[in-house]
């Protein structure tokens, strides 16, 4: 058996392995819990001091 045929084979039992997966419409997430938060941290113009900083380097 030659390399190329092993790859033809293993792709065709990979399709139909994919092909096999149930998708069913209740494995959907309808409802969220918690929150979100995220850190600003630096200012618009201190992100922008700190930019121009980098590019002179």
């Amino acid at each position: 058996m030659s390399i190329g045929s092993y790859d033809e084979d293993e792709h065709e039992r990979r399709e139909r392995k994919n092909a096999d997966v149930d998708l069913r419409a209740d494995d959907d997430r309808t409802e969220y819990h918690g929150t979100v938060t995220y850190d600003s941290g630096d200012s618009t113009e201190a992100l922008l001091d700190q930019f121009k900083q980098m590019k002179r380097n």
